[in-house]
């Protein structure tokens, strides 16, 4: 018994239908005191709204599942991309119903507007879909799946909570990869004549001859093959395989300003990941040092199956710290860990000239060993205030302090270029594309 009143006056409602009949039938009794014709009418009135009443009641409640809900979702979202979210409703009544369907979303998306509306015919399935786009790294708990029914009638609406609670981590940014993969074998395109691309150097690891396509270089024809074959034939080459490609992510309190709803650190770690799974499609070997007052982790290089899955589950627990980055330890840690040279990509940020000059010495020391690339970023606050006009005195000042800053960026890049490290300063939102290119760039060169 208390089961069955529980479950009537805990996902019951009234609807604004029948509040209008209650206000009608006593208007009614009202208008009797006045008018003693309408004799009955108020009675029969009220009787039939409450008979309604009860006939709703019966049929929304005689089914105990009329309704069936459920959401689908990956088993892992994607940090800083949209991950769609679907959630399938069906009607197992024997009439049509009006549906109103609201998704409790994790807290931190801090949204209340996942409330859909829909008229399900009997026997009908409608899928409902939208997407969310996290911002932080971490476990996000999805709550109830709250349905509200009404029948033809509409007087009452009947609640079903649909236990939709799930856990879902937030993982680095991999939805996009496979537009980063596409980068990584475009030079195989070349062999369809579908893109010519122009290559800067070339390597001496023959792979193959096959039959020239425009835009191959005319200096690898093999004349002996094209003899035999009698149309043009060239060799082909691989690229040197199996380098270490490290990327070394800085965690000190310089990647904690946000941009775009993404720290710096999340940027650089989107980043790190995708160019680990390019590094890998190159036959290269992907590892990861973090490093903030002391070493974080260390993933040593290799490029087995399951590497790309190791890195992301370090990632996925990398956070910022409020201290500045030991690069003394750094150094010492890629001594001992890094045995053969290889290319390093360190994601940091300098915001001042002194900044760079007090860490320079060791990033001197690191490139005496290994190809180094600093990525750093452009303040593109900064930019934009230096590109609007001044209006008055106040203006002129700040218009002049940004572009102090963004020249002293550029300075920063040239004194880096001076002591042998290349440098990267890009836009956070241009990070993983400009990484990646200056990898395929420096495999082109065979630099690495």
């Amino acid at each position: 018994m208390k089961k069955f009143f529980q479950q009537y006056y805990t996902n019951l409602f009234l609807t604004d239908r029948l509040f209008t009949g209650l206000g009608f039938c006593i208007v009614l009794f009202l208008l009797k005191f006045f008018f003693a014709w309408l004799g009955d009418i108020p009675e029969i009135v009220t009787v039939a709204v409450a008979i309604l009443f009860f006939i709703d009641l019966f049929i929304l409640y005689r089914n105990s599942n009329g309704i069936e809900v459920k959401r689908f979702t990956s088993k892992r979202l994607s940090n800083g991309d949209d991950n769609p979210i679907q959630i399938e409703i069906k009607n197992r009544y024997g009439f049509g119903v009006h549906a109103r369907v609201i998704d409790e979303v994790p807290f931190q998306f801090q949204i209340r507007d996942k409330d859909f509306r829909l008229h399900l015919k009997p026997a009908e399935i409608k899928s409902i879909h939208y997407n969310l786009r996290p911002t932080k790294r971490g476990e996000y708990d999805f709550g109830f799946i709250r349905t509200y029914i009404r029948s033809p009638l509409g007087l009452i609406s009947r609640r079903y909570n649909f236990d939709g609670a799930k856990v879902l981590p937030v993982y680095p940014s991999f939805i996009n990869l496979g537009q980063y993969e596409l980068m990584a074998v475009s030079r195989y395109l070349t062999e369809f004549g579908i893109k010519k691309i122009r290559k800067v150097g070339q390597s001496s690891e023959f792979d193959q001859i096959k039959n020239y396509v425009g835009g191959d270089d005319i200096r690898t024809i093999n004349w002996k093959a094209t003899a035999r074959k009698g149309g043009l034939m060239v060799n082909t080459y691989t690229d040197e395989k199996s380098q270490n490609i490290y990327c070394i992510i800085d965690k000190s309190r310089v990647m904690r300003m946000p941009f775009e709803g993404l720290s710096l650190l999340d940027y650089a770690i989107n980043a790190s990941v995708a160019l680990s799974k390019v590094a890998m499609l190159k036959e290269d070997k992907a590892g990861l040092i973090t490093i903030s007052e002391n070493i974080g982790a260390i993933v040593p290089a290799d490029r087995k199956a399951s590497q790309l899955g190791s890195i992301m589950n370090v990632l996925y627990k990398e956070k910022t710290r409020y201290l500045e980055s030991n690069l003394e330890v750094l150094y010492s840690t890629i001594r001992s860990v890094v045995k053969q040279r290889g290319l390093l990509v360190f994601f940091t940020n300098f915001e001042s000239l002194s900044a760079l000059q007090r860490q320079l010495p060791y990033l001197k020391r690191i490139a005496k060993y290994h190809l180094l690339v600093v990525v750093f970023f452009e303040n593109t606050e900064l930019k934009s205030l230096s590109t609007d006009p001044a209006k008055d005195v106040e203006g002129i000042y700040h218009k002049t302090i940004a572009e102090k800053f963004i020249y002293e960026k550029k300075l920063m890049v040239k004194e880096l270029n001076k002591h042998g490290i290349l440098a990267i300063l890009t836009p956070p939102q241009k990070l993983t594309v400009n990484v990646i290119n200056q990898y395929l760039a420096l495999k082109a060169q065979q630099r690495i």
